[in-house]
């Protein structure tokens, strides 16, 4: 029993030990096979969890190239599902067909939630509220609205990572005042 301890300890010790090696490598192999950093961040921790699971399965061999071969492979999983979750980003799109497979409820539920989404989005401090509605309820690229706003792609990337954190806590918030109500 105390022997399985040691290897488990041991094996948490490599497995940290290997991220802090490669995490910046697996991180840029993922932003440069997806074009996006959010999406890269995503599968870089799912190229570790992954990783992890196997541990057993690469205990000696080439490391690096074993965790650049899993993260090349979830990027062009990644890439192959790309397809199936574009959504259209026309606001149009939403209101003038209404989903057939929706009943009268679910586009209430739906647009309620898209009003909240809004709301929640105006209430962020400038520049975040700008950049909150045009990527989470319009639903623009990055590259559109640092065209929109002659800025610079990183940018509005940084600035939607903030803006996501800002709408997160205060989902959090009202939920916290929900559950405590």
């Amino acid at each position: 029993m105390f022997y399985r301890e040691v290897d488990k300890i041991n094996v948490q010790q490599h497995f940290t030990e290997l991220i802090d090696s490669y995490q910046n490598l697996v991180f840029s192999i993922c932003c440069k096979m997806t074009g996006d950093y959010f999406a890269a961040e995503d599968l870089t921790q799912e190229t570790f969890l992954s990783a992890y699971r196997h541990m057993e399965t690469f205990v000696g061999t080439n490391e690096k190239a074993y965790l650049c071969r899993i993260a090349s492979n979830k990027c062009i999983d990644y890439l192959k599902s790309a397809g199936k979750r574009q959504i259209p980003s026309d606001s149009e799109t939403f209101l003038g067909e209404p989903d057939a497979s929706m009943g009268p409820e679910e586009r209430i539920l739906e647009a309620e939630a898209r009003q909240t989404l809004l709301n929640r989005c105006r209430q962020l401090k400038p520049p975040y509220n700008t950049i909150a509605v045009l990527y989470f309820y319009e639903e623009k690229k990055a590259e559109e609205i640092a065209a929109l706003q002659n800025k610079n792609k990183k940018t509005i990337q940084t600035q939607i990572y903030r803006a996501r954190a800002m709408l997160r806590k205060l989902y959090e918030k009202e939920r916290a005042a929900y559950e405590n109500a």
